[in-house]
């Protein structure tokens, strides 16, 4: 079985608003409903566990029965970072082949997607979705330009990321001891390197990005119509 981790334990307090940012609406639907109908078509996920603020995960029910949700399979509370979310939704799961571990806020991405990335996993053992660098990049130390970096070997971590359980498990072992270093974990693979595992890039859409500020939700609607 391939399972899905859906991660929307955050309370969107950069968003400005007075709800998750997972929660608002999109075309007159939640941005975390648009990401799971996703999960829903793929071909490849069988079940999806979602991560959600402690206050959300009983009421959630309603939205899984609303929007006919036939793959979620639990709903568990996040911890206070999204790493700890992830754990959390871990925790949730007796076995798996894959798990594969996305964004509630990327509701763009595509069934397809998702698809291509646990099919390389299941081959290779750690797989994520990536897209290319458009921007020139630059290296800065002490507000002057260190270098340019080539940006065709660059590439946009994205999700979801895939990742045989086992793998996944053990990469979050010592994520307790990383973070009381002050070291932050923004992705699974980052962990995952760690163990000295190759991980595979499956190239993907730039449109699927974070919703993060109020107008990354006005051009998602856009893209969405």
């Amino acid at each position: 079985m391939n399972v899905a981790i859906v991660v929307a334990g955050g309370q969107g307090t950069r968003f400005g608003v007075n709800r998750p940012k997972q929660f608002l609406e999109l075309n007159g639907i939640p941005v975390i409903i648009h990401t799971l109908r996703r999960f829903e078509e793929s071909r490849q996920i069988e079940s999806i566990v979602v991560v959600l603020p402690a206050a959300d995960v009983a009421a959630f029910q309603s939205l899984i029965e609303k929007y006919a949700l036939q793959k979620v399979w639990r709903v568990v509370a996040g911890g206070d970072t999204r790493a700890q979310s992830v754990r959390n939704g871990l925790a949730a799961i007796e076995d798996a082949r894959v798990v594969a571990v996305h964004d509630a806020v990327r509701p763009l991405v595509t069934s397809e997607e998702v698809d291509r990335v646990v099919a390389a996993a299941l081959e290779t053992g750690a797989a994520i979705l990536v897209a290319p660098v458009s921007d020139t990049i630059k290296e800065v130390q002490a507000e002057q330009i260190v270098r340019t970096v080539a940006r065709s070997e660059l590439r946009r971590a994205l999700t979801p990321q895939a990742f045989h359980f086992q793998i996944l498990n053990r990469a979050y072992q010592d994520l307790e001891q990383l973070e009381a270093d002050g070291i932050d974990v923004t992705d699974d693979s980052f962990l995952v390197e760690r163990l000295n595992i190759v991980v595979t890039v499956v190239e993907g859409s730039a449109r699927n990005f974070k919703i993060t500020e109020p107008d990354d939700l006005a051009i998602a609607e856009a893209l969405l119509r």
